[in-house]
């Protein structure tokens, strides 16, 4: 298994074929995709998981993770995700945040990040934003 920075290309086929699609390949793309790094989880040489990463300043925002239907629940996304938190906080960031479908949120609570009040609908499915601090320990 092996994680590694991938195309922004490579990531819009994942995020569409899990997280909508029965939309337009354009619906998963995002107009900063340029900005980020996206980073993929391989095993065997077959991607299972992704996840793209904003860095702005002192914030992070992580985007778009998304992990193949068949490999969820297999620890794949969490190891990603484990990666990912890490890159933001080695890069700096004093604020790691994710846009959470509502029913996912339990799953970023055990990483560490706590529900805020803010809350949205998107595509008709509920969102909460979820936050956690990224300093370095000293």
């Amino acid at each position: 298994m092996s994680i590694e920075k991938i195309s922004k290309e490579l990531a819009w086929q994942l995020r569409h074929e899990v997280m909508w699609p029965d939309k337009p390949l354009d619906y998963v793309k995002l107009t900063d995709d340029d900005a980020g790094v996206h980073y993929g989880l391989f095993e065997e040489g077959k991607l299972l998981s992704v996840v793209s990463l904003f860095l702005k300043g002192p914030e992070a925002q992580f985007r778009k993770f998304a992990t193949k239907k068949n490999e969820q629940g297999k620890g794949h996304g969490s190891r990603l995700l484990a990666h990912v938190l890490e890159e933001a906080r080695t890069a700096g960031a004093k604020r790691i945040f994710c846009n959470a479908r509502s029913e996912k949120a339990p799953f970023y609570e055990k990483f560490g990040l706590l529900k805020t009040e803010e809350e949205f609908e998107k595509g008709g499915k509920r969102y909460v934003v979820m936050e956690k601090a990224g300093e370095k320990e000293q």
